[in-house]
């Protein structure tokens, strides 16, 4: 019978696509006529997915397990084996890659552990040759990446019109910091950059104009990295790519390359994540903060980057005076996003040696987020993660480049936003649904209420911040401030770099 085996996972949403089964799926050698893909998303209904996977009638189905999906996926696996008993399930993927495992699986058949590129096809090839493996759980060795079949053929044209197109040059990792999971690979291994070229080529002759790199280390090799940037500099715009930077390694051949870049075509995803040295040094994270301040310089005043600048909550020994002075150094460097994430324990990480010492608990289910530790109470922990939703909703957002920056027209970010973020649960309830007016018209009534900012210059630079995209209506709270004034017209900022706009009033 064809296609008796299904590759399938569950991603976080729609438009996003599974390269780890593509993978999978051209390294089926022999066995490619009888495999097939089906994706679906963490919102869709397991009943409804067990339906579907069912009407392929597989006799085997491959499942991608991530930190994301991790309890659907056991749902689901729990659900399809009462069902479908006969059906042998196989488990793979970060989640499921370090036991002990702290979702219940054991419905599952087979737990493939590692990289399963190639080690997939062998465990389902001795199974439809009689000769099942009796170990459940299969350590896949680290494959040679030279023999490893390149997935970027099997993106179909609906992945192309409409998801996500994820595509790496390298795997692995040289650093060790203790929070991720690629420290665990510590040897860089990089694709044949000829052939990676030439996959990249076809893609885009397919039409594809957003590529997302998940390589760790993008610029870690500069004549790779050049080569790269260069196949998209030569290529007409528009189009958008991603790259996941290390913060102090921009030679003099990559800045040249970087400032080439037409505006909303490069974005740089930078990990900082913490600027407290002690605190980085604990867990293994070099910085380099001389390099690191000259190359954000760099990039926010010479390049036309759009950048993602990481922190992290709860970091071993970190508390929030040190998290805030971070988040006032980083914000006093760049214009740019700024992400804030909590602290979450990976299986398969060292963080754990801290636990004692610091204090450190976490939660014991998906995404292990940290509860409390010796510096940062539960409570403290609670009000950072609303601090980073609302973050996101005033400041990465840009809904609020103007008007949100007047909150701290002292320069101290974090302290003015965390008693803003205090403030704003406090009338909410809630960080999710909250309208764009509504979030203005809070921002409104705190700077002119509790800070007594002067309303005509509150409205007027809300105003700017909201009428800046066509389309937008004027909220009714801020009509009254809207007579006389061309709130339609759309301001220009050509010519100005990213730290002038921020400034602008």
């Amino acid at each position: 019978m064809n296609n008796n085996i299904l590759l399938t996972t569950l991603n976080a949403r729609y438009t996003h696509s599974a390269i780890g089964l593509r993978y999978l799926y051209a390294n089926m050698q022999e066995l490619m006529p009888d495999t097939s893909i089906v994706e679906f998303t963490i919102n869709d209904n397991i009943q409804d997915i067990v339906e579907k996977i069912l009407t392929v009638k597989p006799i085997l189905v491959g499942l991608g397990v991530y930190i994301w999906n991790a309890e659907q996926c056991a749902d689901l696996v729990e659900t399809l084996k009462k069902v479908s008993p006969e059906t042998l399930i196989v488990l793979g993927g970060p989640e499921v890659s370090h036991s002990p495992l702290r979702v219940n699986f054991d419905a599952a058949d087979y737990i493939v552990q590692g990289e399963g590129d190639l080690a997939f096809y062998q465990l389902v090839k001795a199974i439809r040759s009689g000769l099942a493996p009796t170990e459940r759980i299969i350590q896949a060795p680290l494959p040679d990446i030279a023999a490893i079949q390149m997935p970027y053929d099997y993106y179909t044209d609906e992945d192309v019109a409409n998801r996500y197109i994820y595509v790496e040059a390298s795997r692995g990792c040289p650093f060790q910091c203790e929070f991720c999971l690629s420290s665990m690979d510590e040897k860089v291994r990089n694709f044949d950059i000829d052939t990676f070229l030439q996959a990249l080529e076809k893609l885009w002759q397919r039409g594809v104009r957003n590529f997302k790199f998940i390589d760790r280390t993008f610029n870690l090799n500069v004549n790779i990295a050049s080569r790269l940037l260069d196949f998209f500099l030569s290529k007409p715009t528009p189009y958008f790519v991603h790259f996941e930077v290390i913060p102090d390694h921009f030679p003099a051949a990559l800045k040249e390359r970087m400032t080439q870049f037409e505006p909303a075509t490069l974005q740089l995803e930078i990990g900082i994540q913490t600027l407290n040295l002690d605190v980085a040094k604990n867990i293994h994270r070099n910085l380099k903060m001389k390099k690191i301040e000259e190359n954000i310089y760099f990039l926010e005043h010479e390049t036309a980057a759009h950048m993602h600048l990481d922190l992290i909550v709860g970091l071993p020994g970190e508390d929030l005076t040190s998290f805030g002075r971070g988040l006032n150094q980083l914000w006093a460097m760049s214009a740019s996003e700024i992400q804030i994430g909590i602290l979450k324990k990976l299986a398969g990480t060292t963080l754990h040696r801290h636990d004692d010492l610091y204090g450190m608990v976490y939660s014991d289910k998906p995404p292990y987020d940290i509860l409390k530790n010796n510096v940062l109470s539960f409570i403290d922990i609670q009000n950072m993660k609303r601090f980073a939703r609302f973050w996101n909703l005033y400041y990465n957002s840009g809904n609020f480049k103007r008007s949100i920056a007047l909150l701290w027209s002292d320069g101290d970010v974090f302290q003015h936003f965390f008693a803003f973020s205090l403030w704003v649960y406090e009338q909410t309830n809630s960080t999710w649904k909250i309208s764009l007016e509504r979030l203005a018209q809070l921002l409104y009534i705190y700077r002119t209420q509790v800070q007594h900012a002067a309303e005509e210059d509150v409205a007027a630079l809300l105003l700017k911040d909201i009428m800046k995209l066509e389309g937008r209506k004027v909220p009714n709270f801020l009509k009254p401030f809207a007579k006389g004034l061309d709130v339609h017209r759309r301001l220009k900022v050509k010519g100005q770099n990213k730290r002038q706009l921020r400034h602008t009033s």
